[in-house]
C-alpha cells in the first residue's frame, strides 16, 4: 500500500495557523478528459475514494516538525499557535508521512492576510461556476459528461473578483484573503481547483463539505444541509476579526438566509452581499432578505449579470 497524500490551501491570523488534508489508500488518476464516459468514470471515482484512518501525518513548520493523526475519514487538521509572525500573504508549508521506510512529502502553501482589508467568502456552484443546482438531472449530466475544460463561468465574474482580489492593494504581489465555502464536498476539490486555475480566477483557501466514500453519496453532491456552511463561514469571520467581508452567493439553495444569520451576528464586520439571480424571475422571499440587510447597513445586490454586480462594487467603494 502507497498512502497518497493531498494537501489543501491553509490560513494564519497573528496567533494561529490552521492547515489541512486528507490520507487515501492509493492514487487516483482523476483524468478529466474531453471524452464524456472517461470524465464520467473519473468524476464517479472521486466517490469511490479509500481513505486511511489513524495515519501519522507531520507538519514541517519553522523547524518545528509537529505530529499528528487522521481522523476516521483520512481527514487531518493541524491548528497550530503561533508565537510570532510576521509576514503576509501567501507562504508555503510542508506535511509528511511515512510508510514501508520511506518517505513522502507534500508541499502547500497558506495565507496571513493583512489587516484592516477585505476578506470575500464565495459560494462556488452557480455562484461563479454555471451547475443548474435548481435542476437535480441537469446538474448530474453536467457534472459526469462535461469536461472541466468544458464547463463555463459567468460573464464578467472573473474580472468582479479580480478587481475584488487586488481592491485597496497599492501592490500586484499583495492580494485580498478569498475564501471558496461551498456544500459540494473534498472529493471535488481537485476539480475546483483546477477549474478556478483554468478561468483565473483569485487563488482561494477552500472549505468544503465532509469528504463521501461511496458511489450512493455521489448522488447526494451537494445537497442534504447546508448548516456546515453557516459554520465554516462564521468561523472564518470569528477568525479574522478585522477583516471587512463581501459575501457571494445565489438564490438556487440557502445563501441568502445563511447569509442573514451571519450579518445578524456580526453587525459592523460584513460591508456587502452579492446574490446571483440563478431563474428567470427574482425571488421574493430573497429580496425581503435582502431588504432586511440594508435595515442593517449591508450594502446589497441581487444581481443576474455580473456586470451589475461590478457596478454596484464601484458605486460603494470597495473596487475603482
Amino acid at each position: 500500500m502507497k498512502p497518497i497524500l493531498q494537501l489543501y490551501r491553509g490560513y494564519a491570523n497573528e496567533q494561529e495557523l490552521i492547515v489541512m488534508g486528507h490520507v487515501f489508500k492509493r492514487e487516483h488518476n482523476y483524468d478529466f478528459e474531453k471524452r464524456k464516459l472517461k470524465n464520467a468514470t473519473s468524476i464517479l471515482k472521486l466517490f469511490r475514494i479509500k481513505t486511511i484512518q489513524n495515519f501519522d501525518v507531520y507538519l514541517h513548520y519553522n523547524d518545528q516538525i509537529i505530529h499528528t493523526k487522521t481522523l476516521d475519514d483520512g481527514y487531518f487538521k493541524f491548528c497550530i499557535p503561533l508565537d510570532k509572525e510576521t509576514q503576509f500573504g501567501w507562504m508555503p508549508y510542508q506535511v509528511s508521512l511515512q510508510y514501508n521506510d520511506k518517505t513522502a512529502v507534500c508541499k502547500g502553501s497558506f495565507i496571513r492576510p493583512h489587516k484592516g482589508k477585505l476578506g470575500i467568502i464565495s459560494d462556488i456552484d452557480d455562484t461563479f461556476l454555471i451547475s443548474h443546482t435548481n435542476n437535480f438531472f441537469r446538474k448530474l449530466y453536467i457534472l459526469l459528461f462535461k469536461n472541466v475544460n468544458d464547463r463555463k463561468v459567468f460573464k464578467d465574474v472573473v474580472p468582479h473578483y479580480q478587481a475584488l482580489s487586488s481592491a485597496g492593494r497599492t501592490s500586484t504581489e499583495e492580494v485580498n484573503a478569498f475564501f471558496y465555502i461551498s456544500s459540494s464536498e473534498w472529493n471535488l476539490y481537485r476539480f475546483i481547483a483546477k477549474f478556478t486555475r483554468i478561468h483565473k480566477l483569485p487563488k482561494a483557501v477552500f472549505l468544503l463539505k465532509d469528504i463521501k466514500r461511496g458511489i450512493t453519496d455521489f448522488f447526494m453532491s451537494g445537497r442534504g444541509s447546508h448548516d456546515h456552511k453557516f459554520e465554516k463561514i462564521k468561523h472564518v469571520v470569528e477568525f479574522y476579526p478585522t477583516l471587512k467581508y463581501v459575501l457571494m452567493g445565489d438564490d438556487s439553495q440557502h445563501d441568502p438566509i445563511l447569509y442573514e444569520r451571519i450579518c445578524k451576528i456580526f453587525p459592523v464586520t460584513v460591508v456587502a452581499v452579492y446574490i446571483r439571480q440563478t431563474g428567470k424571475t427574482q425571488k421574493t422571499e430573497v429580496k425581503k432578505i435582502l431588504k432586511n440587510l440594508e435595515s442593517l447597513n449591508v450594502a446589497v445586490c441581487y444581481f443576474k449579470e455580473s456586470s451589475k454586480a461590478i457596478e454596484h462594487s464601484r458605486s460603494i467603494g470597495i473596487i475603482e
